[in-house]
């Protein structure tokens, strides 16, 4: 398989600016992912997110292997074809959500029975399981199976739970090597209509836990540079900790990782902390803020963060934000915005989701700018 990552330039503070070289897209770096976790980025078409010039989007395991199920995706040539999107995909591999379910679920050393959310059907994932469910997705980057640590976590419970994410991660990556590619079948260079067989296109990350604790972090992420993953990611973050041990677990981390080889910090954040993170040295974010924050009328801005719901806005004919070239921002109104989510106008969740990826996408691509000049301005949104 060909290198996956190349680093173009880096700054004196860590920061790399690369490029992701997937089947797909080549994706510049440092990038932030928007989350479709349904096959959608939600309420924006695929042809939106183009044109704002979004290379890759994540999708989730969990839920695609519930709703509609991965082999019927994986017969009608995989969710690149399904969500008709040419471009990269990033598959969670399901662990955080089954996380999530706390009473619906029970983990033991071979993997975690869970009841679905939709049903209250059971269900058995194991890492094998996991990793065969996103192979069959078509995922351009595919993610090892671990067990998420809850905050605030106990030691011992952070320990066992390091020792399933290890002993899952070995289990995700041998079971990943065995396992016969699937052919791709939509994209770039692919014709729709035939199947097309050759090596393996996808890649496989395995994701660095220990709960808040320096030393168990350093420890997982040394037994997993061993295993020789194509990249690696920090999860079991964003989980009701405190910024700043985040960031410490952040920075405790990168140094272990390879450098020649991709870092993704999952679930993060606010557009502060991207561009913070960035600097640091991360090359992959995602979060689903920007279009959960549009949904409740929040609005990111260079003048800070807007509750579009506000009567300051009612007669307001000034756009979202001013400093902002995004195509809401340019058309609409601040005063427009505020009728639509008052009156429950299902436009509103669009054009504010829009509007917040833009801003996200904006902030890596300068941060991208500046970091091939080998310098990264102060972050931007201070208000958080």
């Amino acid at each position: 398989m060909p290198p996956l990552f190349q680093i173009l330039a880096a700054s004196a503070a860590g920061g790399r600016r690369g490029r992701l070289l997937l089947p797909n897209q080549t994706v510049e770096t440092p990038v932030f992912m928007p989350v479709g976790t349904q096959g959608t980025v939600k309420a924006v078409p695929q042809d939106t997110l183009e044109s704002l010039g979004v290379e890759i989007i994540l999708g989730n395991t969990y839920h695609l292997y519930l709703r509609p199920g991965h082999e019927p995706i994986r017969r009608m040539g995989g969710l690149h074809r399904f969500i008709s999107w040419p471009r990269a995909i990033l598959t969670d591999s399901g662990g955080f959500q089954v996380f999530s379910l706390n009473a619906l679920r029970k983990v033991t050393a071979d993997g975690v029975q869970f009841r679905s959310h939709l049903d209250g059907s059971s269900h058995f994932f194991t890492p094998e399981h996991s990793i065969d469910v996103q192979i069959a997705l078509g995922a351009d980057i595919v993610m090892a199976f671990d067990e998420c640590t809850e905050y605030p976590a106990t030691r011992d419970r952070a320990e066992e739970s390091l020792r399933l994410t290890v002993a899952w991660a070995e289990r995700s990556i041998s079971h990943f090597r065995r396992v016969p590619p699937v052919p791709r079948t939509w994209g770039p260079g692919s014709d729709p209509t035939q199947s097309e067989s050759g090596p393996r296109t996808q890649s496989l990350f395995g994701i660095v836990q220990g709960g808040m604790y320096r030393d168990l972090r350093r420890q997982c992420a040394k037994r997993l540079v061993e295993m020789d993953f194509d990249g690696y990611a920090i999860g079991g973050l964003s989980v009701g900790e405190p910024r700043e041990l985040t960031l410490e677990m952040i920075s405790e981390v990168l140094p272990l990782l390879p450098k020649d080889k991709p870092r993704y910090v999952m679930g993060v954040g606010y557009p502060d902390e991207i561009e913070l993170y960035a600097r640091m040295g991360v090359d992959m974010m995602d979060c689903v803020l920007p279009t959960r924050a549009a949904r409740h009328a929040l609005l990111f801005t260079s003048e800070g963060r807007l509750n579009i719901k506000n009567k300051q806005f009612a007669e307001d004919q000034s756009p979202p934000d001013p400093a902002c070239q995004c195509p809401v921002c340019r058309r609409y109104s601040r005063a427009y915005l505020r009728h639509l989510m008052n009156a429950g106008e299902p436009l509103s969740a669009t054009l504010n989701s829009i509007h917040n990826l833009a801003y996200y996408l904006a902030i890596m691509s300068r941060v991208r700018e500046s970091l091939a000049a080998d310098s990264i301005p102060a972050a931007t949104d201070s208000k958080v």
